[in-house]
Parts: C-alpha cells; sequence; structure tokens
C-alpha cells in the first residue's frame, strides 16, 4: 500500500522499498518463497525443513520470510493451494445455470490431471506414502490444503447444477470424489511407481473425455453427452 512520503525517522533499507514499476518486491519475494517452499518441502518433508532453509534458497532474509508467513504449517498449506489454483482455479468451480457442463467439467479435469502426474506432486506423495508415521502432520496438512478443499469445491458446484435442474447429484460429496478418481484413472498410481515416464497426449485426451462422459452419464438427467 503506497502512503505520502514523509521524511523517514531512520534510513530505509532497500529491501522494504517499494519499486517504481513492475510487480512488487515484495511479491516477488513471496513468490520466491512459495517455490522454495515446494522445492524442500517435497523432498525433505515438513520437519526436515527449517524455515532458514527455506529462507536460504529463496534469497530473502527471515525477517522477509515471517513477514508473510507464521510458520512451516501456514507456508505449507499456501504452497499446496497455490498449485491447486495454478491447476484449477477456484473459478473453474463457479456454477452458471446453461452453461456447457461438459465444457466445465474437461476444464477441471485437465488441470487436475496435470497436476497429478506433475513431478511435485508425485515426489510428495512418494514421500508421505514412504513413512506414514513420520509425515503424518504433512499428511493431514496436505489433505486439508488439496484434495479436501478441492472436493468441497466440486460438491458446491454439483449442488448448484443439481438446484439448477441440470444434474441429479444426492451425494455431492461423493460424486466429486468419484469425479477425481476417474481422472486419476491408473495413470497416477503407474507413474507414482514409475511404471511410465509420461502420458502419450493423444492417451490423456482420450482418457480425460471418457472419464467426463461416465460422469454425466451417470449424473446428468439427460444422459449422454452435453
Amino acid at each position: 500500500m503506497s502512503r505520502c512520503p514523509s521524511p523517514p525517522s531512520k534510513p530505509v533499507t532497500p529491501e522494504r522499498e517499494a519499486p517504481s514499476r513492475g510487480r512488487p518486491k515484495d511479491q516477488d519475494k513471496r513468490l520466491a518463497v512459495l517455490e522454495s517452499a515446494k522445492t524442500l518441502f517435497s523432498r525433505d518433508g515438513l520437519e526436515s525443513t527449517s524455515m532458514e532453509a527455506i529462507a536460504k534458497l529463496a534469497g530473502v532474509s527471515k525477517v522477509t520470510l515471517y513477514s508473510h508467513f507464521v510458520d512451516k504449517d501456514e507456508l505449507f498449506r499456501e504452497a499446496v493451494e497455490q498449485v491447486c489454483r495454478a491447476h484449477t482455479p477456484d473459478t473453474h468451480y463457479e456454477f452458471a445455470a446453461g452453461q456447457n457442463l461438459r465444457e466445465r467439467f474437461t476444464m477441471i479435469a485437465e488441470g487436475f490431471f496435470d497436476l497429478i502426474i506433475g513431478e511435485d506432486s508425485l515426489q510428495l506423495t512418494r514421500l508421505m506414502a514412504s513413512s506414514p508415521e513420520r509425515h503424518r502432520k504433512l499428511s493431514a496438512l496436505f489433505w486439508q490444503a488439496g484434495p479436501e478443499k478441492t472436493i468441497a469445491l466440486l460438491a458446491k458446484m454439483l449442488v448448484a447444477a443439481t438446484d439448477s435442474g441440470e444434474l441429479q447429484v444426492t451425494n455431492p460429496a461423493e460424486a466429486a470424489s468419484q469425479f477425481f478418481c476417474l481422472i486419476k484413472g491408473p495413470y497416477h498410481l503407474q507413474m507414482l511407481v514409475g511404471a511410465i515416464e509420461a502420458v502419450p497426449a493423444a492417451e490423456r485426451r482420450q482418457h480425460i473425455d471418457a472419464s467426463v462422459d461416465v460422469f454425466l452419464r451417470a449424473y446428468s438427467k439427460a444422459g449422454g453427452r452435453r
């Protein structure tokens, strides 16, 4: 936030100066912290990653780091939420009567699929699965900030679509979970265990289209393609 200039009581350090143009320095530093946090959390977990290590990798001071995030839990939650929003922004789940449901579900499916087969996501999942007892807190925070929130967003959209008469969904949370499981298909596990290194574009397209079609056939009043 800008304010009227006045003689400072003490010298202003370069870190606190506002840039004259472009993206604010504070925003750049926040993004650098989040990128560093994602790298270290995925590699070392929550307990083994220190705020000092994150600050060092991000190239910021501990003062700057703590000015954005009060602790590691908050930082981890924001890092997970940022990754989810980057692939499927909250706006993807906003329902409008009469919209093309197939296009909307396909858009969500594409973002989610790319998210779960991304190397950062796979690495973090492997880490949590490798030692559940050691990473119990990490897993709980991940579930709350990632899957639980994503399911809730889709469930809310399904409620709105049902209220409008375009879908018939009696248990929105369960249906949302089913949708994401359909999108995972066999590919998430295959990539998780290293059975495959990538999903061919044509195969990805066919899988997503077929999964969306199955879901709409199950819950659409009209049935079939929309």
